[in-house]
């Protein structure tokens, strides 16, 4: 009697080569952007090593100072205005992102991703670590880091709009919001290991908590140009249907309509994969592609919420709970384990009804009272604390999550593109970019604000986050329109 095979083994042999390689991109893809996001991750650990309260620290005996209070600061942060300073270089990495994504989706539309990632991996890797080289070299201009951060925020625009477009060449519309929920993880894990790695040395040499992050990046770079497969096409398999073939016939029927059975009958087929020869869309092009104005405008208000959290969490942490630096970072990680849930939550519900823009706005609607009430009560005991960072990660989290992976792919293989599919890194790239200005405002108002007191930088991030819900008001009453058609059209019938 033959015997079954091993559990293990029939999971194998079901899954088909198109499941194998959809499955090896996802993973690379994911690997990649996770290390985008973890060498963005140690400046925020940093900072509160930069500038501390030195009557804490035991100081060497055989030291010679001249002020007990700023003694163990790193010059220049060793100032009253040392949180413009740390200002001054979260922008100079966040608006030199901000400009560079508008023009790296039309050169990722233009050039081979997986050279094109590679590059800009490589280099991200060499800035991140002349970061901390500044450490070792006993560096104390600020111009220095500065420069360092705008060529890096640079570099970093490399990554988005290509794994974007290179996840959408593989995956359909099906279960998109589910799929790339899970994918989109890669920020939350990548801020993740960010903060546990600079954690690590942040508090001995805090160099290292860029130059092993840099490393890191670096080495995914040489990984990527080894292994990334850019479209299915290139290996014999199957390229995936953006739009199920009712959707076609319904927007532009094959035949007239005096010639439906033979409509009927083609649209049972499987439709033959044409080689795509398509321009890539100009820049006022995708602008015009509906939803891509509103869900832009709606993810520079999110993403200002989220990078705010991103930059100033431990720092906030560090003053309001009087955590130490390596505490406040790890603490800090509870913000995006709750955004990893949140996008999970966002891409399931939205893919079951189909609502992208009222899955976000009812995020967003209800992360501003959270927000007010993780200001307020937030530090009262370890409990809370770790409970309200966790629900405020995925609210806050969630939408950002949703916009910039499965909306951003649906827009980009929009029915209106004609089937033009070498729009998605221009999407992309649009969507993210303009969510990368409010990237860059919500930590340079934060450090303008917080020397007023946290509760009015708290304020600001709720303004945002209203602002963010109303842009999305259209899109929303256009969804729930679509879904009370049917039952209004047949109470007419009635």
């Amino acid at each position: 009697m033959k015997s079954p095979l091993a559990p293990g083994i029939q999971v194998v042999t079901s899954l088909s080569r198109d499941s194998w390689y959809r499955g090896f991109i996802l993973f690379l893809t994911f690997l990649f952007y996770t290390a985008y996001h973890l060498s963005r991750k140690p400046i925020s650990i940093v900072k509160s090593e930069l500038h501390k309260n030195c009557s804490t620290v035991i100081r060497p005996v055989d030291l010679n100072i001249t002020d007990n209070d700023t003694w163990c600061d790193w010059v220049p942060f060793d100032q009253d205005n040392y949180q413009t300073l740390f200002g001054v270089l979260d922008n100079s990495f966040l608006v030199a992102y901000a400009i560079g994504m508008f023009f790296s989706g039309i050169f990722g539309e233009r050039l081979p991703l997986r050279y094109y990632l590679s590059v800009g991996m490589l280099l991200s890797g060499v800035f991140t670590c002349l970061f901390g080289l500044g450490y070792y070299w006993e560096i104390h201009s600020l111009w220095y880091y500065a420069f360092i951060q705008v060529m890096n925020g640079l570099m970093q625009t490399t990554g988005w709009p290509a794994v974007v477009a290179c996840v959408g060449n593989w995956f359909g519309k099906g279960k998109r919001g589910f799929i790339m929920g899970v994918w989109n993880s890669h920020t939350s894990v990548g801020n993740i290991l960010g903060s546990l790695i600079a954690g690590v040395f942040v508090s001995s040499a805090w160099g290292m908590s860029f130059i092993v992050p840099g490393i890191i990046i670096a080495s995914t770079g040489i990984l990527c140009f080894f292994f990334l497969v850019e479209k299915p096409e290139d290996v014999n398999c199957t390229p995936p249907q953006y739009h199920n073939v009712q959707e076609i016939n319904e927007t532009e029927p094959l035949l007239p309509n005096g010639n439906q059975s033979i409509n009927r009958s083609i649209s049972t087929e499987t439709p033959e994969i044409v080689e795509d020869h398509s321009k890539a869309i100009s820049f006022c092009g995708a602008l015009r592609i509906p939803g891509v104005v509103e869900f832009s405008l709606c993810l520079m208000f999110a993403k200002l919420v989220s990078y705010t959290f991103l930059y100033w969490l431990p720092l906030y942490i560090s003053n309001v709970a009087h955590f130490k630096a390596k505490e406040a970072g790890d603490m800090s990680t509870l913000f995006d384990v709750g955004g990893i849930v949140g996008g999970i939550m966002a891409g399931l519900v939205s893919d079951f009804t189909g609502g992208r823009a009222s899955t976000c706005y009812v995020m967003l609607i209800a992360a501003a009272p959270m927000l007010f009430l993780y200001n307020y009560i937030g530090q009262k005991s370890l409990g809370i604390t770790i409970g309200m960072l966790l629900v405020c990660g995925a609210l806050v989290n969630g939408p950002y999550a949703l916009i910039t992976t499965a909306v951003s792919a649906d827009l980009g293989t929009h029915e209106s593109l004609r089937g033009n599919s070498r729009a998605l890194s221009t999407v992309s790239a649009i969507i993210d970019g303009t969510g990368s200005i409010g990237a860059a405002l919500g930590p340079l108002l934060a450090g303008l604000i917080s020397p007023t007191g946290w509760n009015n930088v708290f304020y600001m991030l709720i303004a945002a986050d209203v602002l963010a819900c109303l842009l999305l008001s259209r899109l929303v009453y256009k969804e729930i329109k679509g879904w009370c058609g049917p039952r209004l059209r047949g109470f007419k019938e009635v």
